[in-house]
């Protein structure tokens, strides 16, 4: 994939936040503290953090005065009408529900629509979403095209459903086994990689044929979209909001953790266009979340995420979000270090077991690698391997994904280039001393999401 030409950020900087620099002393201490494990890192002990993107984005201007304008009044709040038309107008779905994040939606979603012995495809697992479904009685089935799974694959739509997986678990199972298709835009764990629109209307096509609904993670709709825009014929010329939409009308239902693409620290909503699911949600809301009209969060943060949407779908500042990834992604490719390609969406993937192959994944590669990038300059980033894969509910043993990851994620409009270039020699430093590098091995292994808060120590 060619370079593309020298971009600039659609914004300038009104406010800073000063960083702490820290002593490699420190930071082998920090670490060590933190059982090996870059979530356990306090903040304070971080340079250039770059552990995810969710709820770590820099609101703008309106955004700031949209706080401002909260209407914290229990029920009713006009914040929450604003926001409900907001969703109905940029992401087309009929009926909306607030909830404190994404992970919210994706457990009354879940509760609603899975029965005990189900079945839901997707198109390659995420951590919140496979555990909600598991813990509803339903297990995940991966319908992902295979290009997905190889890290040196140029396929620009590795999002992308193979219909034929797809249709042969129908036939196995049967379609009433099948509640709905979980589709990702942007799919995370795959390294942010985009599914396309004729992919998702051959998709609409054979579930309408079976019944089923397809439920959307929405979570980087608009970052999809601006790969659509980019490398999928007929779309050059569109928007990436019209394309959010049409992304939107071929499915049901969705979930939306807002800490991503709407740029807010906090907030999340279930959406979809079933009466009968809206109400259910309706009742549940309120056991879990909260009143049905905040679902969880206060108004100021319900005016602030209406008025994100509205910005994260403005072409420019796409332009800007996904050409400092490509920035980073390209150094890094230049310099020889392995990632997946083609270069996803919000963060670069480092492939570990290239990076690091002298370890088996027994050792936790992905995991020991994102410890020893901290190590080298302070900067955070976290592991999506075998670790994140979990355990095998039935046998206990691993889950062996193929893709054994370092995630380089960027926040929006928070980080300048000479914060990534910065990334960029760190990250070449470690690959030099690569052969150095020892495993890990637990001490600490929690039953749900381990990733979070599990530790570690260095193998002998």
């Amino acid at each position: 994939m060619p370079h593309q030409k020298s971009w600039a950020e659609p914004w300038k900087i009104k406010m800073v936040e000063h960083l702490r620099m820290t002593t490699q002393e420190e930071r082998e201490a920090a670490i060590k503290e933190a059982g090996y494990n870059t979530f356990l890192l306090k903040s304070d002990d971080v340079y250039i953090d770059l552990l995810t993107d969710s709820g770590t984005n820099a609101m703008s201007d309106r955004q700031w005065a949209g706080l401002m304008m909260g209407d914290e009044s229990y029920a009713g709040s006009r914040n929450f009408y604003h926001l409900e038309k907001t969703v109905q107008d940029y992401y087309s779905y009929k009926y909306f529900i607030p909830t404190h994040q994404g992970r919210g939606a994706e457990h009354m979603l879940s509760q609603i629509l899975i029965k005990d012995g189900d079945y839901i495809p997707g198109n390659m697992y995420f951590t919140t979403t496979r555990l909600h479904q598991e813990l509803a009685g339903g297990t995940f089935v991966d319908v992902i095209i295979d290009e997905a799974h190889d890290t040196e694959s140029e396929h620009p739509f590795k999002g992308n459903v193979d219909l034929k997986k797809l249709e042969n678990l129908i036939d196995k199972v049967g379609a009433d086994k099948i509640p709905y298709v979980c589709i990702a835009t942007a799919v995370n764990m795959a390294g942010g990689q985009p599914i396309s629109l004729g992919n998702l209307k051959a998709l609409r096509e054979l579930t309408q044929k079976h019944g089923i609904p397809i439920v959307h993670d929405m979570t980087r709709v608009a970052e999809n979209a601006w790969f659509i825009k980019m490398r999928e014929e007929g779309y050059l010329r569109k928007s990436v909001k019209d394309i959010v939409y049409e992304i939107c009308s071929l499915t049901d239902h969705a979930t939306m953790s807002a800490k991503k693409d709407p740029l807010v620290n906090i907030g999340g909503f279930m959406a979809t266009n079933d009466e009968d699911v809206y109400r259910n949600a309706q009742n549940m809301v309120v056991v879990y979340e909260g009143l049905h009209t905040y679902g969880g969060m206060a108004g100021r943060d319900m005016e602030a995420l209406a008025i994100g949407i509205t910005e994260s779908v403005q072409d420019d500042h796409m332009r800007s979000r996904i050409g400092q990834t490509l920035y980073l992604g390209n150094k890094l490719a230049d310099a020889g270090i392995p990632i997946v390609k083609p270069i996803g969406s919000h963060g670069v993937f480092i492939d570990a077991k290239k990076f690091l192959p002298h370890l088996t994944q027994d050792v936790f590669p992905a995991q020991t690698l994102a410890a020893e990038i901290y190590v080298q300059n302070g900067i955070r980033t976290m592991e999506r391997g075998i670790i994140s894969a979990g355990r095998n509910k039935e046998t206990g043993d691993h889950n062996r994904p193929n893709l054994e990851l370092v995630r380089v994620t960027l926040p929006r409009r928070v980080y300048t280039q000479a914060h990534m270039d910065v990334v960029v020699e760190s990250i070449i430093d470690v690959f030099e001393r690569r052969e150095s590098i020892k495993g890990l091995q637990f001490t600490y292994e929690p039953e749900y999401l381990r990733f979070f808060q599990a530790r570690f120590e260095p193998i002998s």
